[in-house]
């Protein structure tokens, strides 16, 4: 009976399986005719369209097409088109377009990615990194830093400025380093993953501030007198923009100055009279130079015909009568020098205004056109170095710690932890190299900025919290030992400062770049907006039915791209070992380019207003961004097969969330119509991506709790050799780990089987004391294992401190208090415990 139901449930179990088996091959049967049909039809509508624009240019036509076609469609897109204010203009104007605008494309050309060299350091800066970046990090103890000085002591503040930390930007002829972009990455990578803090102190003056404004903008006489006195440290700068009013919305600061007359140094001069108030200015309390924004009123017209200049820059000395400074803010227990800065009634001459006065009101352009070096450099740079300083570190503690006798890394939840940092960590170290690259050959990729200041200061926030979980106490316990807690402590100021990550991402990533990188928009808007109509609508008229047939073709292409699995896709590289995955997000590239112009043409205007949709939008951009520098960096390796596991994991998981957002931008357009389109065309058989499975997991933590190739290429740009501290036991005691696991494995064995007896308790030094009595190790080798288990014991102690040294004052109890607490003590001792039931006996 029993046999004959099971024959009888197999038997419908299958018959059910192959029912459901062929009902999914006809449906993808109907959704590949489906795709194919719809891949011709954009083909043939393609090629119609192209010869129907082309005769409508020749004779009398092209006048009737502006008239029936173009005139209604213009008039609606004038109506629809947000009004671009000027600081928007000025933003659009800012920067280049590189490869996000080969993304736009929907057709990369990844020869054009490739030609780019990657970026290399000359023997010179090589030198400095090997030098005096590597004897400041020898220097540098952030434990003292963060809770005994609160700074950095003096000695580190004049070795920082005799040596040109504070000039790594400014050219040589004024006495500065003139380091590449990739240089002044890399140093201030190393100094990131030894000291937060002293980072965040370097990365000020290389960055927005002074120096570099002074040498895109600045008069010759303020070139020749500030830029030495900056290269040698007379002059410790900052720069004040952000108002308590005002804080990534920037053009709202409420700080003024007006042109008037005053005395300057015993002589009536032409100048401007300041009041600000601003606050979290970095290097603001110890500031020599100050760098102001402010806006600018001329109601006297003293050096022009206008009354509002607008934001305008200019550099104010410290001293000054009428400044207040010196005080500080205390961001999250990582002491960087931060402050407010406040001014009342200051006079300057008006040729303190950088550039002098005919750059009076083009503050805001000088800002944006600059923001990049910030957002492209600094913020990515020490979000990558703590970053890595974290996976270097947690790869060997989970390879040395153990719980219940065998390493932690060996537990598979940890192990998915290790991996998803590892990936994410060779995704931001591709990120910024690549971006590093663009920026050293001449590019000013605005967009591609915003999207490594979000990305790479979000991801670290992740490697960061995962680091912290794989140590559990050893992460929390604050001391000399511990390398994690500052890093952690310092992500959520990366993540808000210089515009933050929530604005980065719903306004300017996709909302600047769809207007930037976008071969059609930025035209058709600048049409809509002529003053003059007849020449805005023949200008218009030359863009639209160019933008039609660009839709059109990614429409095919999309379609195609997805129908085939992106085998369709040609145009890539053939011999790279991972050919299929540059076809896999040139079909997504295709995708996003359809997306997102289908999005700006049905919501128009009001997409600005839908951040969430247009936030999606700049996620998949900047997914296509990351994994194109994933296979980048992958290729300039010499696409080594040790990495290779590392490179897919990573691109399964950004292919995996595209796939999402993908998803989720259709799930949420308003036309449910266009919807079903967009997603027969773009997703035909659904979400398809897998996150990585659980074989490349396990392979991929196991890279990264070994001495590994791709460990030591990711972490060889970081200080880890300090022989006094923690960090720099990790490399040893990791090595030892490897070698000691066989002799680990023979001393078990001989435990199991009763050749070798401990006592109850022994610890490891009298485990290896037995070992080598009992001859199952050697001298040398015993010795070894003693300095490897000292090395082990060292690494996982965690501080502990007398009450006085923390600052808190013991509490003492008088005689009354103790008497109190013994007889509370006896009267519990009288009743039974909570939870003790009493029996007969009792």
């Amino acid at each position: 009976m029993n046999a004959m139901f099971s024959v009888t449930v197999l038997i419908g179990g299958t018959f059910v399986f192959a029912a459901a088996a062929l009902l999914e091959l006809a449906k993808r049967g109907l959704v590949l005719a489906g795709l194919a049909l719809a891949a011709v039809v954009g083909l043939v509508t393609g090629l119609v369209w192209r010869v129907l624009v082309w005769v409508a240019r020749t004779g009398g036509l092209r006048m009737l097409r502006r008239r029936i076609l173009t005139a209604p469609v213009f008039s609606l897109f004038s109506k629809v088109l947000p009004p671009i204010s000027d600081t928007e203009r000025v933003a659009l104007d800012a920067g280049g377009v590189w490869w996000e605008g080969e993304l736009f494309s929907g057709r990369p050309d990844w020869s054009k990615l490739h030609a780019m060299a990657p970026p290399v350091l000359t023997p010179e800066e090589k030198a400095f990194l090997d030098g005096p970046c590597d004897e400041l990090c020898h220097r540098l103890d952030e434990w003292k830093i963060t809770h005994a000085w609160a700074d950095l002591p003096p000695e580190i503040w004049d070795f920082l400025r005799h040596k040109g930390f504070f000039a790594m930007i400014i050219p040589k002829r004024y006495g500065g380093l003139e380091f590449s972009n990739f240089a002044h990455s890399q140093v201030l990578l190393k100094i990131a993953s030894r000291s937060p803090t002293a980072a965040s102190i370097v990365s000020v003056p290389n960055s927005l501030g002074p120096a570099e404004l002074l040498m895109h903008y600045g008069t010759d006489e303020q070139r020749d007198y500030y830029l030495p006195r900056l290269a040698d440290g007379r002059e410790v700068p900052c720069f004040a923009l952000t108002s308590p009013s005002a804080g990534s919305d920037a053009t709202s600061i409420r700080d003024t100055g007006v042109v008037c007359k005053g005395t300057w140094q015993g002589k009536e001069v032409v100048g401007i009279r300041l009041n600000w108030d601003k606050r979290y200015i970095t290097l603001a309390p110890i500031a020599t130079l100050l760098g102001l924004a402010f806006k600018l009123y001329d109601p006297e017209h003293l050096i022009g015909d206008r009354d509002e200049y607008g934001i305008t820059c200019a550099l104010i000395p410290t001293y000054l009568p009428g400044i207040t400074i010196g005080r500080r803010h205390f961001p999250l227990n990582v002491p960087f020098q931060n402050g407010p800065t406040q001014g009342k009634d200051v006079f300057v001459p008006v040729d303190h205004i950088i550039g002098g006065a005919k750059m009076a009101g083009h503050g805001w352009r000088m800002l944006v056109e600059n923001l990049s070096v910030g957002r492209s450099i600094s913020l990515p740079t020490n979000a990558t170095g703590c970053s890595k300083l974290a996976l270097y570190a947690t790869g060997a503690y989970a390879r040395l710690r153990k719980q219940f006798r065998v390493p932690i890394a060996a537990f598979e939840g940890v192990q998915e932890v290790l991996a998803r940092m590892g990936a994410n960590v060779y995704v931001m170290d591709a990120t910024r190299r690549m971006t590093l690259a663009s920026l050293d050959a001449g590019e000013q990729p605005a967009v591609a900025s915003a999207i490594v200041k979000f990305h790479l200061t979000d991801m670290g926030r992740d490697v960061a919290n995962d680091a912290m979980d794989i140590h559990g106490g050893k992460g929390i316990m604050l001391g000399e030992g511990n390398y994690l807690a500052s890093a952690w402590r310092s992500v959520p100021i990366a993540i808000t400062v210089e515009g933050a990550n929530i604005m980065t991402r719903c306004l300017m990533i996709f909302g600047q770049g769809a207007i930037r990188a976008h071969p059609y928009i930025l035209k058709e808007m600048e049409a809509a907006q002529d003053s003059d109509r007849p020449r805005g609508l023949k200008a218009f008229d030359r863009v639209f039915f160019k933008h039609i047939g660009f839709l059109l073709a990614n429409a095919a292409r999309a379609a195609l791209a997805a129908a085939s699995g992106g085998r369709s896709v040609r145009s890539v590289p053939g011999d790279s070992v991972l050919v299929e995955r540059y076809r896999q997000l040139s079909r997504y590239s295709a995708a996003f380019a359809l997306v997102s112009d289908a999005a700006m043409l049905s919501l128009g205007g009001s997409l600005k207003r839908r951040e969430r949709i247009s936030g999606r939008l700049g996620d998949i951009l900047s997914d296509l961004y990351m994994g194109s520098a994933v296979l980048k960096r992958f290729a300039e390796d010499g696409e080594p097969e040790a990495d290779r596991m590392v490179v897919e994991y990573a691109l399964d998981d950004l292919v995996y969330r595209m796939e999402s957002r993908f998803s989720e931008v259709l799930d949420n357009l308003p036309n449910r119509v266009l919807a079903s389109v967009l997603s027969l065309l773009v997703l035909p058989f659904g979400r398809r991506a897998r996150q990585p499975s659980d074989t490349r997991t396990v392979a991929v933590a196991g890279l990264f709790s070994a001495t590994s190739e791709v460990r030591k290429r990711l972490c060889d740009d970081i200080f880890t050799h300090d022989e006094k501290h923690v960090v720099g036991w990790l490399g040893e005691a990791l090595e030892l780990a490897e070698w000691a696991e066989p002799l680990e494995k023979r001393i078990a064995h001989a435990q199991r089987e009763g050749t070798l007896e401990l006592e109850p308790g022994a610890d490891e030094s009298a485990t290896v004391e037995a070992a080598l009595a009992a001859g199952l190790v050697s001298e040398s080798e015993a010795g070894r294992l003693k300095r490897f288990y000292a090395l082990v014991a060292r690494i996982v102690a965690v501080d502990d401190f007398d009450s006085p040294e923390l600052g808190a004052q013991p509490l003492e109890r008088n005689e009354n208090d103790r008497a109190e607490a013994w007889r509370e003590a006896e009267r519990a001792e009288q009743f039974p415990r909570a939870g003790k039931v009493a029996s007969s006996a009792d």
